[in-house]
């Protein structure tokens, strides 16, 4: 299934605050991913990098540049209730 992305915001340490079309919030912590995949390190290296998270054309995701980007399914899918995470 297809959770497309409405809007995105960043959080302090990393975290994306993530509104989906059906009405869902989640929070996606991105630190994990930082340090499995090298290119999500140039978020350390460049940290207003992170801040310029912006929803991918046609809601598929959040993307920053054309090397950096992560799906919709996968903020959805491992991503933490906003509503736990943000209270």
């Amino acid at each position: 299934m297809f959770h497309a992305v409405k809007t995105v915001g960043t959080l302090p340490d990393f975290r994306l605050h993530v509104f989906f079309k059906n009405g869902e919030e989640k929070v996606y912590d991105m630190r994990p991913l930082m340090e499995k995949n090298e290119a999500f390190k140039a978020f350390l290296l460049t940290h207003k990098l992170f801040d310029q998270a912006k929803v991918a054309a046609g809601g598929y995701g959040v993307c920053w540049n054309e090397d950096l980007d992560i799906s919709c399914n996968e903020l959805y899918m491992n991503g933490s209730n906003a509503i736990d995470m943000l209270s």
